[in-house]
Formats: structure tokens, C-alpha cells, sequence
């Protein structure tokens, strides 16, 4: 019987209580992480995404407003030329077309201003107010 070993303290190869508590919350916490690091990667590509994005469609909103600029100088200078007027009283007469269109865009958006968002939900939260003063109401009325 010397050629049998002694018997281990844990014949199945389980673990003990301890380790078998802590286990589930060890792989738990080594998904977070997992997780964490795999968003926090990509939140890095994303940002950069984003970034140029931004870049992109501010520069093409800049070459836009060029654009216009030209179009509409182009459009000044060939009326100046064509009807035989200085430029500057073409200039001035777009300008002033400009400016009676944003002043018509400024108006239509003072309108929408006025009309309150989310109506339907401002009510319910009025009617959810109005029920919790009730309730407490009620509650305080019973103690």
C-alpha cells in the first residue's frame, strides 16, 4: 500500500466554496473589461470617423458659400454688362434681394418659435404632476 499515493483533500478536482463563489463574478468582471476595451477602440476609430466627417462637410459647406459668392458676382457683372448700368447698383439691388429673403426666413422661424415642442408630451407629464400631488394628497389625508 506505500505505492498508493495519499488522497488529495479534493478528490473530484473541484473547487472549493470560495472559488466557486468567486468565479462567476471573475468572468463577469473579465467581460467588462473585454467590452470596455473593445469599445474603447472603437470609440477611438469612431471619433476619428467623425472627425473627418465634420471636416468634410464643413469644408464643402465653405466651398458652398464660395460658390454662391461667385455665382452671384458673376450674375452681378454679367446683368451690369448686359443692361449697360454701373455694377455697384446691380450689386446693391442683389443685396437688398438677399436681405428681403433672410428677413422672410427669419420670420417664418420666429413663427415656428412661438408653436411650443412636444405638446402632447408636456401634457401627460402636467397630468403625471397632477396625479402625484393627488397622491400625496391622498396619503397625507390617511396617516
Amino acid at each position: 500500500m506505500i505505492s498508493e499515493s495519499p488522497r488529495s483533500r479534493n478528490p473530484a478536482g473541484h473547487a472549493g466554496l470560495l472559488e466557486n463563489v468567486l468565479a462567476p463574478a471573475s468572468a463577469l468582471v473579465e467581460f467588462f473589461e473585454s467590452r470596455f476595451a473593445l469599445f474603447a477602440q472603437e470609440s477611438k476609430t469612431a471619433a476619428v470617423h467623425l472627425l473627418i466627417l465634420a471636416g468634410c462637410l464643413i469644408f464643402a459647406l465653405l466651398l458652398c458659400a464660395l460658390g454662391y459668392v461667385f455665382l452671384i458676382t458673376g450674375v452681378v457683372v454679367g446683368l451690369a454688362h448686359l443692361a449697360g448700368v454701373s455694377w455697384p447698383w446691380i450689386a446693391l439691388a442683389a443685396a437688398a434681394v438677399h436681405f428681403i429673403g433672410a428677413l422672410i426666413l427669419l420670420l417664418v422661424a420666429r413663427s415656428r418659435i412661438t408653436k411650443p415642442l412636444f405638446r402632447t408630451t408636456l401634457a401627460e407629464l402636467k397630468k403625471d404632476r397632477e396625479w402625484l400631488k393627488n397622491l400625496d394628497a391622498t396619503n397625507q389625508s390617511t396617516s
